[in-house]
């Protein structure tokens, strides 16, 4: 018989018609009857393709053995659970960074050089009456690096093609790196000009750009958020982007996405993208493959192909 595997949420075309010639599915995000559905099907999932999985979940799928994770962070796998329960959890590194450090560039530069108000200018007709003014550039600036992980190490060596110098934060010092460790993150954003957070989310991680941490950042200051909303004060810094005291912001992610705080829509002083950092086909092509390859694994017996748990 098939092996009974449950999709938690929608997924690429080409993901789930692979999972589906290989195993028989069951779409959680289209039951009308959620508890119902569980309640029939539950004994017999295996495997579960997607995220957002709960220990409450886990515990109405008593033969659950996997949970390949589509996407790098797991944040919304409560992984605890899991370990607890015996069951694997993978994700899909690597694939996704270049998409990333690539958008990333992308959102920096689009902030310093106001690119979608420039678009805007245009198109509203007003550069007749005059030119925009003048802005800043990426060359010769400081750039700390909040999460000097896969993706970090990525952008890092795109920056620096950008003729800007490297610094870092993260939980410890990694060697033979080439860039300048900060322990201190408050003292990284007091020295740096722009501050990029890549770093993985979680209760670890949630907060940790504060208050202090945008003020030590400062009124010349850019902040570029492509990790999760919830690593960043995002009422704090709105309200210092209104108030001239950060200066500016480029924005993957929002704490409650896809609900952006409507305060952020008559800024000049910030660029909004709707998570779109590894949204290329190729990237998610290869995140679907990643996620099959991982559940064949896993149930051939073989070796995962990126366990996290």
């Amino acid at each position: 018989m098939s092996i009974e595997v449950l999709q938690t949420h929608a997924l690429l075309k080409s993901c789930e018609e692979g999972i589906a010639e290989r195993f028989t599915v069951h779409k959680l995000h289209e039951a009308s009857d959620r508890d119902a559905m569980l309640a029939e099907i539950g004994p017999r999932i295996r495997g579960i393709a997607g995220g957002a999985v709960t220990a409450d979940l886990m515990d109405k799928l008593p033969n659950l053995e996997i949970i390949a994770n589509f996407g790098v962070g797991y944040d919304n796998i409560d992984t605890g659970a899991a370990r607890q329960r015996n069951i694997r959890v993978t994700n899909t590194p690597n694939v996704l960074n270049d998409a990333m450090a690539e958008m990333t560039v992308g959102m920096m530069i689009a902030l310093a050089r106001r690119i979608p108000q420039g678009d805007r200018y245009v198109r509203e007709g007003k550069w007749p009456s005059g030119t925009m003014g003048l802005f800043s550039e990426l060359t010769g600036k400081t750039v700390g690096i909040l999460g000097l992980g896969r993706i970090g190490k990525e952008i890092a060596l795109r920056l620096q093609a950008m003729r800007m110098r490297v610094v870092y934060h993260g939980r410890h010092e990694q060697q033979n790196e080439p860039y300048v460790y900060y322990g201190d993150l408050v003292a990284m954003a007091r020295d740096v000009d722009w501050l990029v957070v890549i770093a993985p989310g979680g209760k670890g991680t949630e907060g940790i750009v504060s208050r202090e941490v945008l003020e030590a950042l400062g009124p010349d200051g850019m902040l570029c958020n492509m990790a999760r909303g919830t690593l960043v004060d995002e009422a704090a810094m709105l309200e210092m982007l209104k108030a001239g005291k950060l200066g500016g912001a480029a924005l993957d992610v929002f704490e409650k996405e896809p609900h952006v705080p409507e305060g952020f829509f008559d800024l000049d002083n910030v660029v909004l993208a709707p998570h779109q950092g590894s949204a290329t086909h190729q990237t998610r092509n290869a995140m679907g493959r990643l996620v099959i390859a991982n559940l064949d694994a896993h149930f051939e017996g073989k070796p995962l192909l990126s366990a996290v748990v």
